[in-house]
């Protein structure tokens, strides 16, 4: 089995750019899927709170594929014609005949979701610029550590493959922080990784050595003047080798690289971008579908080698086990697409995996 799970937004229908609530929807859900299976197959699907605003990584799935976390957690009032955004923290035991959901009040609107590569601690960010460290046991979680990392609005998160230190992306601050996992408590580092504007989701490869985290520009900051034209956005390699970790390679990508992963044997980095479909037809800078670019990366150099059109409003992509696959969620055609690399180019499967929702963050 190759486990994915995705987080899937039911009310909110992104519509040539407008976003619209339309009445009598389903509940969001959570979508468990086995990638392994000739088509992929969906195990289960279990009604959560979710959302398509923030970082495409409100959803996390603990080793061995007990648990999943969800984050993000928004709901919406028609009377007040607004997203509601709760201080909550779901906890799915997919092991149960009948999934259940623990819901865990936690003071904050949470963001982005990860579990530790041993299972036994969850990390969380949340909006206001403080990391929770939950332990994990026998199904199970309690809050350990809240570390303040930020003033401002904390984003993705990318653990090592050995667990010893994750990094964090400062939405507001800007730049990336280092958290230190090798001890009882969470320690902040002092040295930041360089980044783009608004610094969004981080992902890692499976050797601990490179990271890549995607910014997401002038989409990502909460500006009350102006209006965007879809420029171009950066993504940051990062050397994670040794400490303090590097930013090695910017790379610039169409407007809003929401999604953004290396492969696992870090050969590959993969940008999945909005590229103008998050605008209306009549602003500068509209396209009716996103891009999904691939580089290639040559001892930390990004080249890049690939990109193809995808559904307009594209949101998280992953990589297989195996690095010769990714799964891109079009959030728009609420569904997730598979493509290739093959002979060191990109390529549509044609496979796609239907979801009750737009599909809004996907771990695998």
């Amino acid at each position: 089995m190759e486990l994915f799970v995705s987080a899937n937004d039911a009310k909110l229908v992104r519509d040539a750019g407008r976003d619209l609530f339309p009445a009598g929807v389903g509940p969001d859900t959570l979508s468990l899927i086995d990638l392994a299976e000739r088509p992929p197959r969906v195990l289960a699907e279990v009604p959560v709170r979710t959302s398509i605003v923030g970082p495409p990584q409100a959803v996390a799935l603990s080793p061995g594929g007990r648990l999943a976390a969800v984050a993000a957690p928004t709901s919406y009032d028609p009377d007040a014609g607004a997203l509601v955004f709760h201080e909550i923290l779901q906890l799915v035991d997919l092991d149960a005949g009948d999934p259940a959901v623990e819901v865990i009040e936690i003071g904050s609107h949470p963001q982005a979701v990860a579990f530790t590569p041993d299972g036994a601690r969850l990390l969380v960010t949340t909006v206001a610029g403080t990391l929770l460290v939950f332990g994990v046991a026998d199904g199970a979680v309690a809050e350990l550590q809240r570390l303040r990392l930020s003033d401002g609005r904390l984003s993705g998160i990318g653990l090592l493959a050995d667990g010893s230190a994750a990094i964090v992306s400062l939405r507001d601050e800007q730049g990336a922080v280092v958290v230190d996992l090798t001890g009882d408590r969470a320690v902040l580092l002092p040295h930041r990784i360089a980044t783009g504007v608004s610094p969004y989701v981080v992902d890692t490869d499976a050797s601990g050595d490179w990271a890549v985290i995607g910014s997401v520009g002038y989409a990502g900051k909460d500006v009350r003047n102006g209006l965007s034209a879809g420029d171009a956005d950066l993504i940051t390699l990062v050397d994670t080798s040794s400490r303090p970790f590097r930013a090695v390679a910017h790379a610039a990508v169409p407007s809003v690289p929401e999604g953004v992963a290396i492969s696992p044997d870090g050969a590959w980095v993969a940008a999945l971008c909005m590229a103008g479909s998050q605008l209306p037809p009549d602003q500068p800078g509209h396209s009716a579908t996103g891009v999904l670019v691939l580089f290639a990366n040559h001892d930390g150099e990004l080249r890049r080698v690939a990109a193809l059109p995808t559904g307009a409003a594209a949101q998280g992509v992953v990589f297989t086990a195996d690095s010769t696959r990714l799964v891109a969620q079009l959030y728009a055609d609420r569904c997730l697409a598979v493509y290739a690399i093959a002979d060191g180019t990109l390529a549509d499967t044609g496979v796609r995996i239907g979801v009750p929702g737009g599909p809004a963050s996907l771990r695998r």
